[in-house]
């Protein structure tokens, strides 16, 4: 029986055209040159600021617009950084913002007095009845924090973690170490070493979460409730009284 040799060639390289754009997008989900360099623009990139509302500076989430642009550029399905739809909508609205409000009065009035951080927080406190600065910080704690902050720290990271040190339960702890130490350097430059504190906990409980339940819409309620209930204690100027309420 006789082959024709004339086939051999193609049929050799059908295989190869057919693996090249997945090899593609894997190099660009990987940890090569351009994994790590899209790792480091996430990180140092955060939020931006484009303008200055009565001192509040108006910021956009550029960091997170970076992930967005690395999961389409990857392939990486929106499930893989958090983009799941939950169950019900209303039922996580409501949740996230119930548990981000007591997450933000239990550190402001327990944690972070036991932890010797001042009741004032200097770093925001030039909030305090600026009403000019208001829509400037009501949008930095929606979209910048509560949106691009998750889609950063548990969206992103957490892929790029687990797919580095795998799924194990002792790996998805390590995971949630990791992106609440990076949540926590994140804010010493805007709040020092009490901001560090605070966001490494709120990390950690938002990452856990997350391990249990890897849908970023809940997260991005909690964290938004939480720097919103943040906001409102400052503007408000209940500070002190709350953060004395236990401890005198």
């Amino acid at each position: 029986m006789s082959t024709d040799k004339s086939d051999l060639p193609q049929q050799a390289s059908r295989p190869i055209e057919h693996r090249r754009p997945y090899q593609f997008l894997q190099e660009r989900r990987g940890f090569g040159l351009v994994g790590i360099l899209a790792l480091l623009a996430v990180f140092f990139t955060g939020n931006i600021p484009v303008a200055t509302l009565g001192s509040m500076p108006v910021a956009v989430p550029g960091g997170a617009l970076i992930v967005l642009l690395w999961r389409w550029w990857s392939g990486t399905p929106w499930r893989e950084i958090g983009f799941v739809r939950p169950k019900s909508w209303i039922a996580s609205l409501t949740i996230g913002l119930a548990t981000g409000i007591i997450l933000k009065l239990l550190l402001k009035a327990v944690v972070m007095p036991l932890l010797g951080a001042s009741p004032i927080n200097h770093s925001y406190h030039f909030l305090a009845g600026n009403r000019v600065a208001l829509p400037a910080a009501i949008w930095t704690m929606i979209i910048a924090a509560g949106f691009g902050e998750e889609v950063v720290f548990r969206g992103y990271f957490f892929e790029r973690f687990t797919r580095l040190f795998g799924s194990s339960p002792a790996a998805k702890a390590l995971v949630v170490l990791l992106t609440a130490a990076l949540f926590g350097a994140a804010h010493y430059v805007g709040q020092g070493i009490p901001g560090v504190e605070q966001a490494v906990i709120v990390g950690l409980v938002l990452g856990t979460i997350y391990t249990i339940r890897p849908s970023l819409f809940i997260l991005m309620c909690i964290h938004a409730a939480f720097d919103l209930t943040a906001l409102a204690i400052i503007y408000w100027d209940r500070e002190s009284q709350i953060a004395h309420l236990l401890f005198k």
